[in-house]
Order: C-alpha cells, then sequence, then structure tokens
C-alpha cells in the first residue's frame, strides 16, 4: 500500500460512486411532467447521464417530443436543479464497497477528488448527504471551471485544486467522458461496467476494468 501514498486518485461521480440515476429520473420526470411530456423510463435515463443536468434535460425533451431551445433549456435546468436539489438523496445509493474503499485509501495516504459533470453545487449536497464529503480533498463539477470532462483541463484543475501529481495520478469512472478526458492528460483510466454509458466501457479501451470496488485497490496498486 506505500505506493499509494500521495497518489492523485480521481473518481467520476454520477454511475461511479453512487448509484444517482433514480432521483435524477424522479427530477427530470418531475420536468418534463410539469411541460406537458411524457415520463422517460428509468433504465433510459441511464444512458443519459454524463453531460450535466441541463444535457440531461436537453436528452429527455428531445427523447419526449420538439427539441427544447437553448432558452427553454435555461429554465428546464433551472426547475431540474430546484426540485433535484431537495430529493438529491432520496433514493441515490452507493455502490457495494465504495466507502469501505474510500476509508481503506485514505488510510494508505492517498489523495482524492470527485472530478464529475455534475453541477458543484449539486456534486457536494450529494456527498454531504450521503456522508462522503470528509474523504475528498477537492470536488469539482461540471462547472466549477471552464472546462469540462471529456476535456483534459478538467483533470488537469481538479490535480491542481487537490493538490496531486501528474506522474501519480489515476481516473476511475463509467463511461467516455471520464476515459477520454484522461487519455487527453495523458493518465491512466480504470473504468467500472455498472455505471452510465451509451458505449459498453469494455468498447473504450480503458487501462483497467474492475467489476466490484473490491477490486479497486489492486487495480490501482497495479497501475502505480
Amino acid at each position: 500500500m506505500q505506493k499509494l501514498k500521495d497518489a492523485a486518485i480521481l473518481f467520476d461521480l454520477d454511475g461511479t460512486l453512487v448509484d444517482t440515476a433514480p432521483d435524477l429520473a424522479a427530477a427530470m420526470n418531475f420536468v418534463l411532467q410539469n411541460n406537458q411530456r411524457d415520463h422517460v423510463p428509468l433504465e433510459d435515463v441511464r444512458h443519459m447521464v454524463g453531460q450535466g443536468a441541463r444535457v440531461l434535460m436537453q436528452r429527455g425533451m428531445a427523447a419526449t417530443g420538439q427539441p427544447a431551445s437553448e432558452t427553454q433549456l435555461d429554465q428546464l435546468f433551472d426547475q431540474f436543479l430546484d426540485y433535484y436539489l431537495d430529493h438529491i438523496a432520496d433514493h441515490s445509493q452507493l455502490f457495494p464497497s465504495v466507502e469501505d474503499t474510500l476509508i481503506k485509501l485514505r488510510a494508505a495516504e492517498a489523495k482524492l477528488a470527485v472530478c464529475t459533470n455534475k453541477p458543484e453545487i449539486a456534486s457536494v449536497k450529494l456527498l454531504e448527504e450521503l456522508n462522503l464529503d470528509g474523504y475528498f480533498d477537492a470536488v469539482v463539477g461540471g462547472d466549477t471551471l471552464p472546462v469540462r470532462k471529456p476535456e483534459a483541463g478538467h483533470i488537469l484543475g481538479t490535480l491542481e485544486k487537490m493538490g496531486g501529481n501528474l506522474s501519480t495520478s489515476i481516473m476511475v469512472g463509467d463511461s467516455a467522458n471520464d476515459i477520454d478526458a484522461a487519455r487527453a492528460a495523458k493518465v491512466p483510466v480504470i473504468a467500472v461496467p455498472f455505471g452510465y454509458t451509451e458505449t459498453p466501457v469494455d468498447q473504450l479501451n480503458p487501462d483497467l476494468i474492475v467489476d466490484h470496488f473490491d477490486d479497486l485497490i489492486p487495480a490501482l496498486l497495479k497501475i502505480l
């Protein structure tokens, strides 16, 4: 475990650490219903997540009728965020062994951060509601920096905020955004196959895939 000391481990949030799809779907469907649209099934929502709430609403509107204009999207985003922040952890749950793994990484003196396209205010609140906020040196949302995943700058900016070193950093995520951002930043990337992605992660060529968080630390040690 000595290899993990001061290593910088960056985690995506939705679909990687936390199964947030039920609450995201509820918020999106609340807004859709208020705008005279049909509900989108939960399993469909799982493939719409990853680009932030604004894109989620854009995809939800396109899936249920006339696509939304940019002006309408601004209003829908505000409606979504108001509802979601009030119901952010009604049904969201950590994936198995996530907290045990974070405890072990902290004990090994690794540096940890969340690097997500979710708005920062929602990311921070979700972590607080799930009692995860104390594990991370930085929480960088999709609106924290001028860029977001899949841009390399989102990972590089997160590393700067967490005090991490590029040479000992690893991204952990569940989608093309995570893998593409890591590749652009020249950072190794580990993928989980149980998250939210349009393309299965085994087709996206991450450095390693772990099926369960119990396997994450051995994978990190292998890369380091």
